[in-house]
């Protein structure tokens, strides 16, 4: 899957640096051709001389070539290249791709790159834990930027895994997963998905919801849009974005509104996955006031049942169409998940445990295993969701009709 594709890889002035030889190597080995873009502290930890002689190309470190003075094109440079790597990525370099100071070679290709962007960070766990950080992730996430960091669980010690740098080997499987996500195995299907959480009114500042970030089932939209499908993605309160020009996105709030919408888009469409988190209960009457707070006085709701809208859809389905459901259990899992999968009349589900470290709401990783509907179950190991997502569309593949 790399062989003749364009890699731009940037490496920042971080100890990890040396790793990036390896990352060239191996990408070299699998066909890829590679330009390497560095950072003047970068150079500090690994030569261009090194990267030059592996990579068979001159490495960009100026906005002007030291031979001959001539301007290297950032913007040519984006437009070259099929995918940007930035591996290691310090904590600077990535304050910077979020807030675009564009003060070196490296963030203005990443500013004008067209192509996707995979970032590895790589420093001490308490920079990588420090709020600006994480919110300058966050950010690259929210652009639609790939972060590779080693999954939690993988290692022995959790303190000195989680800052560190992915291994070489992993970071280009997952270069490789992305391009052939790119394969038009969906081409001219279209595609139902459901994502994040629903809110159920309680008066007009409270509401009843949960902790769904709606990253699993973004992430499977632009898989799916990647492979060629037409997406509607029906998506709960989230901040999320899209870029992907195959995705059309209905923002909804409530369970009812996402059933109303699915119900009416059902029959449209190839297959539908339902990753939503939905509200199973709603109050029965919603103040069109603020509720005041008394002093001494309980609060009562009395809360009434949502539609259920994997049942309807699975009591709507025809023979042509393919239905996957999702199912996130605290408790005998897998029984739960294989009677979910025959009541709603799914093709496959997919289970994930809230035991499970790293999986569930509010984290960038899942471990899942999915269960088809003639009782096989396939188990995954920790994965981020795009890699998660990548495995559950490439089932979807496997038997959609």
């Amino acid at each position: 899957m790399l062989k003749n594709r364009k890699i731009i890889l940037g490496i920042t002035g971080s100890i990890a640096a040396y790793k990036s030889a390896s990352i060239i190597r191996g990408l070299i080995k699998k066909g890829a051709e590679v330009q390497v873009v560095i950072t003047p502290s970068g150079k500090e930890f690994i030569t261009p001389l090194t990267l030059s002689t592996l990579s068979r190309k001159p490495v960009i470190s100026d906005f002007f070539s030291n031979r001959d003075g001539t301007w290297n094109s950032h913007v040519d440079l984006g437009l070259w290249t099929d995918a940007m790597l930035i591996a290691p990525a310090t904590a600077s370099t990535i304050g910077k791709m979020a807030n675009g100071i564009a003060d070196n070679m490296l963030i203005t290709t990443y500013l004008s790159c067209k192509a996707p962007v995979f970032v590895a960070p790589a420093m001490d766990l308490d920079m990588l834990a420090h709020p600006a950080t994480q919110r300058n992730l966050d950010k690259l996430r929210s652009f639609g930027n790939n972060i590779i960091e080693p999954a939690e669980g993988e290692l022995a010690s959790h303190l000195i895994g989680k800052g560190r740098m992915e291994e070489p080997d992993v970071i280009i499987n997952r270069l490789e997963e992305f391009f052939e996500s790119l394969q038009n195995n969906l081409q001219k299907k279209k595609i139902l998905i459901t994502a994040g959480p629903t809110y159920e009114k309680i008066d007009p500042v409270r509401f009843i919801g949960n902790y769904s970030s709606g990253r699993m089932g973004f992430a499977l939209a632009e898989v799916c849009a990647h492979k060629g499908a037409e997406v509607l993605l029906i998506a709960g309160p989230v901040s999320l974005t899209i870029s992907h020009p195959n995705i059309k996105r209905i923002n909804i709030e409530s369970a009812d509104e996402m059933y109303q919408v699915a119900v009416s888009l059902f029959p449209k469409v190839d297959a539908a996955i339902l990753c939503a988190a939905v509200s199973d209960y709603r109050p029965e009457t919603i103040s069109q006031e603020k509720i005041k707070k008394e002093s001494k006085n309980e609060m009562m709701l009395h809360l009434v049942p949502n539609k259920d809208i994997a049942a309807s859809l699975g009591a709507m389905k025809r023979d042509n169409q393919t239905l996957v459901g999702f199912a996130l259990e605290t408790n005998n899992e897998l029984a739960h998940a294989k009677s979910k999968l025959t009541r709603k009349n799914l093709d496959f589900i997919v289970l994930n445990s809230l035991n499970e470290q790293g999986a569930g709401f509010r984290v960038d990783t899942n471990k899942i295993s999915i269960v088809d509907n003639e009782g096989n179950v396939t188990n995954y190991p920790l994965k981020d969701k795009k890699a998660v997502a990548l495995d559950i569309v490439n089932k979807l593949i496997s038997i959609i009709k």
